[in-house]
């Protein structure tokens, strides 16, 4: 139990005799604390056959859908907390972190007999329209969402700025005018050199995404996305400071940026474990989410069955009203990843560093030599393991003339160091999101952008 003075809705059943949830509710008050209203979640089997309208001066209320009924109430009663007095079977897991969910949607604090969730901090610091963008963990494709949005938002005439956060992010947040500045390979060999990690997302937006751009750290990540450092707020408040007209606030593995967003993307795989969405705080982050982009719709990550199913759990997912929306259902779009340089290559001999599996390789040198003109002599698959790719680069120097490489994970600046002194060009390439059957994910990313413009201004 909390300290006294806390407003509580309680979540009951009726597995439970009522004496004992009589008990129960009389020893929070005695406490010092006061349950304005009980929420019954089902089970009848100790109940009175009447029913239960009260219990200890309590007002009882129960209904076909619990989620939607303890938005009402905590709408109604603006609690401090929700205090779960049931059990199973009538609230399993599942349920109760359905519940737990939209109470931390309304961003009040769920607690039980061994457990509380408290609502990860979200502030409100930006002070223009701003969209996050997050993630169920890591390696979904979330970065290369955030430089593509950057890029479809620039050529419809925005001003985005991205906030980025890293488990390899800078100490103090870093700003990189991605608009003004183009990163090489031996700015990165620079970055790298002065014990900064050289793959950190903020330095991919930036390189990639050619807009300003802030890095920021974290470190921990907890069930609901919270973090438990960082100095995203701090960089949030530098990037207010930067020419813009909207924010770009970026997750971290399945860690929520710590400051309030008008709008939200959700970056999933198509082979996601589909209890990440429906279990656990998958809930939460769908409520949280205006659109989802299904990335990696394709053989060997997602089976044509598995992607209708996730979309399908998506688009049926629990959703709250808005202040000043109602029943706004979420967006989808379904894309795969294809592998884009950032300069020409035509006629070269390439190379490829990627994070990506074996099994695509055949389809990104397809790609890459049908739409830029490449030849690809070689690829490694391990820009995460420093040993194998400075073996595997040596391998092909004498065949080669350029390395192309992603900007991912701990190896990028050693593929560029040693592709540099194989007398290899560097060139990078980006990850570009494309929709399937029709999906167009620039099309979407337009209208989250007016839709957080819309809420903006709502709160002003």
């Amino acid at each position: 139990m909390q300290e006294a003075g806390i407003r509580y809705i309680a979540v009951i059943d009726g597995e439970h005799y009522p004496p004992v949830l009589e008990a129960a509710l009389s020893e929070v008050a005695d406490s010092g604390n006061e349950v304005v209203v009980a929420l019954l979640v089902g089970g009848k089997e100790k109940l009175p056959a009447e029913g239960l309208d009260e219990i200890a001066g309590v007002p009882v209320k129960a209904g076909d859908d619990a989620r939607s009924l303890l938005q009402n109430l905590i709408d109604e009663h603006s609690p401090d907390a929700v205090l779960d007095l049931s059990d199973e079977p009538v609230l399993d897991n599942r349920r109760r972190f359905a519940l737990a969910s939209v109470a931390l949607d309304r961003g009040v604090e769920y607690v039980g007999a061994d457990f509380a969730f408290r609502p990860p901090p979200r502030p409100r610091i930006s002070t223009r329209p701003s969209v996050a963008v997050i993630s169920t963990g890591k390696r979904t494709g979330k970065t290369a969402v955030t430089g593509f949005a950057a890029r479809v938002l620039t050529g419809v005439g925005r001003k985005p700025v991205i906030v980025s956060m890293g488990r390899g992010g800078p100490q103090e947040p870093q700003v990189l005018r991605g608009d003004k500045i183009e990163l090489g390979p031996k700015d990165l060999l620079e970055i790298a050199e002065q014990g900064r990690h050289a793959a950190s997302d903020y330095i991919e937006d930036a390189l990639l995404g050619r807009v300003p751009t802030v890095g920021c750290r974290r470190c921990g990540g907890g069930i609901a996305g919270g973090v438990e450092l960082s100095n995203v707020p701090r960089g949030v408040e530098m990037s207010n400071e930067l020419p813009g007209d909207i924010t770009l606030l970026e997750g971290s593995g399945s860690a929520i940026p710590p400051a309030f967003a008008d709008s939200t993307i959700l970056v999933i795989p198509a082979s996601v474990d589909p209890e990440y969405l429906r279990g656990y705080m998958g809930p939460y982050r769908l409520l949280l989410s205006d659109l989802v982009v299904v990335t990696l719709c394709e053989n060997p990550f997602g089976s044509p069955s598995q992607i209708s199913d996730i979309t399908s759990l998506v688009r049926e997912s629990f959703r709250t009203d808005r202040p000043g929306e109602k029943g706004r259902d979420i967006q989808v779009v379904r894309t795969v990843f294809r592998p884009k340089p950032t300069r020409s290559v035509d006629g070269m001999r390439a190379f490829v560093a990627t994070t990506a599996p074996k099994e695509v390789g055949d389809s990104l040198k397809g790609h890459l030599e049908q739409e830029h003109g490449c030849e690809v002599v070689g690829m490694s698959h391990q820009l995460s393991d420093r040993a194998a790719l400075i073996e595997e680069i040596e391998k092909i120097s004498e065949k080669a003339d350029v390395l192309l490489c992603e900007i991912k994970a701990a190896g990028v600046d050693v593929a560029t160091r040693k592709a540099l002194e194989e007398d290899l060009e560097v060139v990078y390439m980006d990850n570009v999101p494309e929709g399937i059957d029709g999906d167009d994910p620039a099309g979407a990313i337009e209208e989250i952008a007016k839709l957080a413009d819309e809420r903006f201004e709502r709160v002003r």
